[in-house]
């Protein structure tokens, strides 16, 4: 099939459940709430190597806030596991530090739920208190009082969803993959982990060539360069660039919908020929997105 007439890949994105919370900075401007979730989100691309993988969800206005301030929506996806201690070490060290910021649940309605225990950083000077019917615990600071929830839902999402951009030259993979980002950005409940929502070096886990172990190396069969040395190279006529998109959710809904979004964004840049996706045959995970589904 084709859409806008670029070729659509016969194949399917898979993806495997992680479980996510998502945390609500709030600050005296965006600018400032956005500058916090940036750090908040840092070293978080990918599970293989990272402890988790998060990324900005979305900006709120005051009137989608508890403390009526502009805010910056994150989700962090992990095991089950080290949800709690990511959402923890992220807020303490990247939020409760940043300027005029406070934090609350953005999953109130979760049945899992779990306490970060915050207020111990008040040395016994914290005192409870009430913010837009959240209880909250107010914590002195240099710049006056840190606020902020200490109970966060979580719920088990889903990892993996991806498609490939391929395009002529690397300057047209890159807008359309640019334009494939902003496009999901704009879908609630999904991020893109990876630096601008763009992954340029594509992995396959493990290692052929190598006899000691390696979690992730090169996907060779997507690499342009070795199209004429690899002999299952997936590189179609006209291609010199890919990049990937790789899309985490609170659902599959949520998932399908940005990635029909990022490639009906991505096929309308000039230079995109072809769009595919990666798998391990169903190994890895049990949801696969079909990409002739999506549309």
């Amino acid at each position: 099939m084709e859409c806008n007439g670029v070729p659509i890949d016969d194949t399917f994105a898979e993806g495997f459940p992680i479980w996510i919370s998502r945390v609500i900075i709030t600050a005296v401007t965006e600018e400032y709430a956005r500058v916090a979730a940036v750090e908040a989100t840092g070293f978080a691309t990918s599970a293989i190597g990272c402890p988790c993988e998060a990324g900005i969800e979305g900006t709120l206005s005051g009137d989608m806030t508890p403390d009526g301030r502009p805010g910056v929506s994150i989700l962090i996806c992990a095991s089950k596991k080290k949800v709690k201690e990511q959402v923890l070490e992220r807020i303490a060290e990247c939020v409760l530090t940043a300027a005029t910021t406070s934090v609350f649940d953005g999953l109130p309605d979760a049945e899992e739920r779990f306490d970060i225990k915050m207020h111990f950083f008040g040395d016994k000077f914290e005192e409870k208190c009430v913010v837009g019917g959240r209880n909250c615990w107010k914590i002195p600071i240099m710049e006056g009082d840190y606020i902020g929830e200490e109970e966060f839902g979580m719920v088990k999402g889903v990892a993996g969803g991806n498609f490939f951009v391929m395009a002529e030259n690397q300057m047209a993979a890159l807008v359309g993959a640019r334009a494939a980002s902003d496009a999901i950005a704009r879908v609630d409940g999904t991020i893109t982990s990876f630096s601008g929502g763009i992954v340029a070096s594509g992995s396959k886990v493990g290692a052929k060539n190598y006899k000691f172990p390696i979690p992730a190396t090169t996907n060779e069969q997507y690499c342009p360069t070795l199209k004429e040395k690899v002999p299952d190279s997936k590189i179609p006529d006209g291609v010199s660039s890919v990049y990937e998109i790789v899309i985490n959710g609170l659902t599959e809904e949520r998932i399908k919908a940005a990635m029909k979004a990022g490639i009906k964004a991505a096929v309308m840049v000039p230079g995109v020929r072809f769009i595919s996706a990666g798998n391990y045959e169903g190994k890895l995970g049990p949801y696969q997105f079909k990409l002739a589904d999506l549309f």
